[in-house]
């Protein structure tokens, strides 16, 4: 099917990185990894992907800004516009050889997220959203699913690992949520459990401590396949407030009342 411009340069873009990721993937044991904190490692995989994403969007949309995981902000002419980037989202699955990761590149303008492409080159899944038209996974258009109560849902989250996040809060919230919903999911990929969100195959998904380059293009993907997507107090830019909820309008209305709860 036809894409605007704008998604056709993203695109492109996603694709050029993933090659390399693709390769890389067969050939774990060779790359060379360093540690850039608890758990949380970064490979010469991430740094390649990044460069090229950067090269191809800045060549396709010369003034737009870039912020990156890795290689941080990067300012530019057109002040309006900037892309959020993360080159590997799920490095941790990547680094294990396992097939959950992805590209995720959101365009931000003035604030407010436009467009986003997550693309894992492992299984080829190529997910699309331009704001006003429409999400799509490989072309075929996507719906949040419509289920209305928590015990059909199977939702997805994040759980803090070592050095990272409020373990005991999270204990909290699972023993809210544990009783009243069909199964907890934790893939370990921000980007695709977003992805996964729009496509219907989640019904809803949270997480805390997160970065804008993590769900930036899968806030337009949710709110694109008519799902919501929000911060936990049911703000707008949760790409700047640092947690994540997203869902249909019941589920993501139900998941806010019952993290509430266990906040308290």
């Amino acid at each position: 099917m036809l894409h605007s411009a704008l998604i056709n340069v993203m695109v492109k873009a996603a694709r050029n990185a993933g090659r390399g990721l693709k390769r890389d993937l067969g050939e774990i044991e060779h790359l060379q990894v360093s540690l850039k904190g608890p758990a949380n490692f970064v490979s010469l995989a991430d740094k390649r992907a990044e460069e090229v994403l950067y090269k191809d969007l800045a060549k396709a949309r010369p003034g737009y800004g870039f912020i990156g995981e890795e290689g941080g902000n990067r300012e530019g002419a057109d002040k309006s516009h900037t892309w959020i980037v993360d080159p590997l989202d799920g490095t941790t699955n990547f680094l294990h050889g396992i097939p959950q990761f992805a590209i995720s590149i959101g365009l931000q303008r003035e604030g407010t997220i436009i467009a986003g492409v997550i693309y894992n080159p492992a299984n080829d899944e190529l997910y699309i959203a331009e704001r006003g038209k429409g999400a799509f996974l490989n072309d075929q258009r996507l719906r949040v699913a419509g289920r209305r109560q928590l015990n059909e849902c199977v939702i997805a989250c994040g759980l803090p690992h070592i050095g990272r996040g409020d373990h005991g809060l999270s204990r909290d919230e699972m023993t809210e949520l544990q009783p009243r919903v069909a199964g907890l999911r934790r893939f370990g990929a921000a980007a695709l459990d977003m992805a996964w969100v729009a496509a219907g195959r989640f019904d809803g998904y949270w997480e805390r401590n997160i970065s804008p380059w993590d769900v930036a293009a899968g806030i337009a993907l949710v709110r694109e396949a008519g799902g919501y997507a929000t911060d936990l107090d049911g703000g707008e830019s949760p790409h700047q407030t640092g947690d994540v909820l997203a869902g249909n309008e019941m589920i993501h209305r139900e998941l806010q009342r019952a993290l509430k709860e266990a906040a308290k």
